[in-house]
């Protein structure tokens, strides 16, 4: 416990010095009905600076929605700082498609339109964060971001600054749970919610977060597949997979430097 109200009380300064050294008033969050916007707004409300909490649906399932609403207003009801508006981004979505050529790449299609999600919802973060003079803060966290690199470039990947981006997905149920955070969201299987059905987190990375984690540290401390036993060896492969196919997103934009004698 004492270790849990260490790590809330860092961030919470962290985001603070933050804001402050970026001479900025506050924060807005992507709320989704998961874990990680709930702990990343909770934690940026309990700095006293000004939260906007900004809903978005798109074809949304109907029971994130109800979570969203449901932590929005425990925040609201426990914070003086904390606002909140629901966005509609459905006939935004439904404009886009409908001036999109068809494709015979299916899977691909299904894909890019999953992504197109999480970036108009970036686009209308960083549209109120730049009318309030607020940070678009991220809510990814450490297996995510740097582990199998699930989130969508320039979507939800799209943010001024990381609260929770070092914390395992275990850590922050933990923390989560230390903030009394609302049950139906610490008992919600996790989901990117970009699909508009029930499809987890897991059913799209095949293997759980406690798994990755594993998985994660075993790869950097370099062990040796031949101590895994079948299943580790399997979600090894899966880790590493995902880790090489990501790359991309984890580094930074390469940028072609021209030699000094050509130019």
């Amino acid at each position: 416990m004492e270790s849990l109200e260490k790590v809330e009380d860092y961030i919470i300064q962290w985001l603070n010095d933050y804001a402050d050294k970026s001479n900025m008033k506050g924060f807005v969050v992507g709320i989704s009905g998961g874990i990680d916007s709930a702990l990343t707004s909770t934690l940026c409300a309990m700095t006293g600076k000004a939260l906007l909490c900004l809903e978005m649906p798109i074809k949304q399932v109907e029971d994130q929605l109800i979570r969203s609403s449901k932590h929005i207003k425990w925040l609201e009801a426990k914070y003086r700082n904390v606002r909140s508006i629901r966005l509609n981004l459905d006939s935004v979505f439904d404009s886009f498609c409908s001036v999109l050529p068809e494709s015979k790449y299916l899977d691909a299609h299904e894909l890019s339109l999953a992504n197109t999600r999480a970036r108009l919802r970036m686009s209308s973060l960083y549209y109120f964060a730049a009318l309030n003079k607020y940070l678009v803060t991220g809510t990814g966290n450490k297996v995510e971001d740097f582990g199998v690199g699930f989130y969508t470039k320039y979507g939800d990947g799209g943010v001024d600054l990381s609260p929770i981006a070092d914390l395992s997905k275990t850590k922050v149920f933990e923390l989560a749970n230390h903030l009394n955070i609302i049950d139906d969201i610490q008992k919600a299987q996790p989901t990117d919610g970009l699909w508009g059905d029930q499809r987890t987190d897991e059913d799209q990375l095949g293997a759980t977060y406690p798994e990755l984690e594993w998985a994660m540290d075993a790869h950097e401390k370099n062990l040796s597949s031949s101590e895994f036993n079948t299943r580790q060896k399997e979600v090894f492969e899966i880790f590493k997979g995902h880790f090489n196919q990501n790359q991309h997103k984890m580094h930074p934009i390469p940028v072609c430097k021209i030699p000094e004698k050509l130019i």
